[in-house]
């Protein structure tokens, strides 16, 4: 089985190194896909990472995994590929938002927020992009920290978070499950419990 990671916006592939290892430790071939969202639009992220999926695709089973915003291009992707081509296993989103994320609405209009961010930070403010998104008919699994503070004077009022996005954000009724672990948004993709969420879920799935 292949696993190809998408890092989250404002980081690099290397922020999930500690999963990605253990994961290969337990025989996953581990995969990484990388981008610059201060630098690049959107859609042409997504059209380099459907060009990655389909040649991981012609490898064999696999299962695709995405922090935050690496979460909505896997969507974009998958949605956007030829429907000849073999999906993946399974999905995983790491506080991934499935809504706009309010933080991002909050910056929309920053001007630092916007050149940090680009393209992909408005997107993430915007509910019609966000929504022409939509589902995606591959088994998913989402996972939401709650180590964030819930004040009713924070951002998130007395909604559980992972400091960067509400768990209401990253739930849908069309996904497989909703798991939620006691971690900060930043350090989900380094996190060993989500390593083994991933190994068990993936492990029951091929019966080995």
């Amino acid at each position: 089985m292949r696993v190809l990671f998408v890092h989250g916006m404002g980081r690099t592939p290397m922020s999930s190194w500690p999963m990605l290892r253990r994961l290969r430790r337990s025989g996953l071939l581990t995969e990484v896909f990388g981008y610059v969202a201060a630098l690049e639009v959107f859609d042409v992220i997504v059209a380099r990472l459907i060009t990655r999926i389909e040649a991981l695709a012609g490898q064999g089973r696999y299962i695709v995994v995405g922090h935050s915003l690496g979460g909505v291009m896997l969507r974009a992707a998958l949605n956007r590929m030829d429907p000849n081509i073999r999906r993946p296993e399974h999905l995983y989103l790491l506080g991934s938002p499935i809504v706009p994320a309010r933080l991002a609405v909050r910056l929309k209009h920053n001007v630092l927020y916007r050149l940090l961010t680009g393209d992909c930070g408005q997107l993430l403010a915007s509910a019609e992009r966000m929504h022409a998104i939509g589902p995606v008919a591959v088994p998913t699994t989402a996972i939401a920290g709650v180590r964030g503070i819930a004040s009713p004077h924070g951002p998130f009022a007395r909604d559980a978070n992972d400091g960067v996005v509400a768990v209401s954000e990253v739930s849908a009724d069309w996904l497989l499950r909703l798991t939620e672990v006691p971690v900060l948004h930043t350090f989900l993709p380094s996190n060993r419990k989500i390593a083994e969420i991933i190994l068990d879920e993936t492990t029951a799935a091929t019966g080995s």
